[in-house]
């Protein structure tokens, strides 16, 4: 029986976890595959993204750097990696390459389960670069409608907002003087930055913390336990890192794939076991 190919492409990607709860997916579903780590440099991407073409591979998983440069390689997008303007998922269609972005869907699906009635809190969205546009649509597809965004430069947040087509969220400047009035208003509070991810900063200073209410919700995106969730928690505030928008993110990937109901809770334990080890 012939293995299909099937992988991540970036740089770095040697930290992934995808290959192991794709490769969960792939093997419970009894689909013969290989997901792997595509270590991939800017100069050797459109040779590595030609390479999905061939009739062995599924296509791929896309992460940074290259979210966004993928999608002038591929031969059509979905209406979501358009809005976004970045794919993290490739689709082999006999030959022709569709570009799609998952990422909205993950975030959606993590944030909805954490928290119930999402849609009727106020969100606070700290960042304005390719992970803020995917948490900035995926909230406004939820419903929310009080949605601030906070970043250094106002005027990014400001064009992202129209890139998005989201109506009446308002623009902050990232600082602690604006901050503070934002985090009481605020009930959940999403880190779409990279700050804190592989360091001890934090995208918010601990006395900023204890103006949150301790019935909200603080998001980190990367599934470790960064310092600003390890202080959240330590407030008795609930608190949501990235490895379920990951899981669910790539579940979406394996149905675009396959074509297949992705076996989500097979993929979550499996992820789950990887970051602990």
């Amino acid at each position: 029986m012939d293995i299909r190919r099937i992988g991540v492409i970036g740089d770095p990607v040697a930290h992934s976890l995808s290959p192991v709860f794709q490769q969960a997916a792939f093997d419970a579903t009894g689909i013969p595959a290989r997901y792997e780590r595509w270590h991939t440099i800017a100069a050797e991407l459109p040779e590595r993204v030609a390479g999905l073409r061939t009739a062995d591979c599924f296509g791929a998983n896309v992460t940074v750097p290259h979210k966004v440069a993928v999608a002038a390689l591929v031969d059509s997008l979905s209406e979501t990696a358009q809005r976004i303007g970045a794919v993290n998922t490739v689709i082999n269609q006999d030959g022709r390459l569709h570009g799609d972005n998952t990422d909205l869907y993950g975030f959606m699906r993590s944030l909805l389960t954490a928290r119930p009635g999402v849609e009727r809190d106020r969100i606070l969205i700290i960042g304005a670069g390719g992970a803020a546009r995917a948490v900035v649509a995926a909230v406004a597809e939820i419903g929310v409608t009080g949605i601030t965004i906070a970043n250094r430069s106002p005027e990014r947040a400001t064009q992202m907002l129209a890139d998005l087509r989201v109506d009446g969220a308002a623009v902050i400047p990232l600082a602690e003087w604006d901050l503070m009035g934002a985090i009481r208003d605020h009930s959940v509070i999403v880190n779409a930055t990279s700050i804190g991810w592989n360091d001890d900063q934090m995208v918010l200073a601990p006395e900023l913390l204890d103006a949150v209410d301790p019935r909200g919700l603080i998001v980190d995106l990367t599934y470790r336990d960064t310092p600003l969730l390890i202080q959240a928690k330590a407030r008795g505030i609930g608190i949501l890192d990235g490895l379920p928008m990951l899981v669910h993110q790539g579940a979406r990937s394996f149905e675009l794939w396959t074509g297949l109901d992705a076996p989500i809770d097979i993929m979550m334990a499996a992820a789950e076991r990887a970051r602990e080890t």
